[in-house]
């Protein structure tokens, strides 16, 4: 079976945004309040990270509990990685996950301005300025026969659905309205000229989106 790139557990809002606007150190999300935003997967058992016991089980902890599923290496965009647009003004800032960042992967991210490779624990940052086939085939490569996850922003999901390189994608889409950001999509319907989807509420609210391949 072919390696694949999936988009996992990305979530938007009602009205189709990734993140909001005014990016920023201090908010990833902008103007999106990522705990409304992401609730579905933070309240789970399984969410990366967790130190207290509990979280929910059932639909959005499988979702959350399959985040690493088969995943050799992810792809993301710079502005998943950090605020900063531009040249880098300096190579200390080492992405928002501290020093136990939650890929346990190559991770691929994307930008017009390269910087050295690092790694922290287990996750090496390789920063590239390649077209999304080029940066498919460095994953792939990476990924040493498994998947490849597209962690996203909304700007990189777009840009490889738009080079026709995503084979699956879950999109959670929450009840949270944001009415400017980063867009996804006006409606998930435009994607049904090449993808089958179906689609799973959940009791958390959010409506799970699964789309494959026609």
């Amino acid at each position: 079976m072919s390696q694949l790139l999936r988009v996992q557990n990305f979530t938007v809002s009602l009205d189709g945004f990734g993140a909001g606007e005014g990016q920023s150190l201090e908010r990833p999300f902008g103007h999106a309040d990522p705990r409304e935003l992401m609730s579905w997967a933070i309240d789970t058992a399984s969410m990366p990270g967790r130190t207290d016991p509990g979280g929910s089980r059932g639909l959005d902890d499988y979702f959350t509990r399959d985040f690493a599923n088969n995943i050799g290496a992810e792809i993301m965009g710079r502005n998943k990685f950090s605020p900063q647009r531009g040249p880098w003004e300096n190579h200390d800032w080492q992405g928002w996950w501290g020093e136990e960042p939650p890929f346990h992967t190559p991770v691929f991210v994307m930008t017009h301005h390269l910087r050295p490779s690092f790694t922290l624990s287990d996750t090496t940052f390789h920063f590239t300025d390649g077209d999304p086939a080029a940066v498919l085939e460095q994953a792939r490569e990476a990924a040493q026969g498994k998947d490849v996850r597209l962690g996203g922003g909304a700007t990189t999901i777009r840009e490889f659905l738009d080079a026709d390189l995503v084979d699956t994608m879950h999109v959670a889409v929450s009840q949270v309205e944001l009415a400017s950001g980063v867009r996804l999509w006006q409606s998930p319907d435009e994607l049904l000229d090449r993808f089958n989807l179906e689609t799973v509420p959940s009791p958390s609210g959010v409506t799970h989106h699964l789309f494959w391949r026609k």
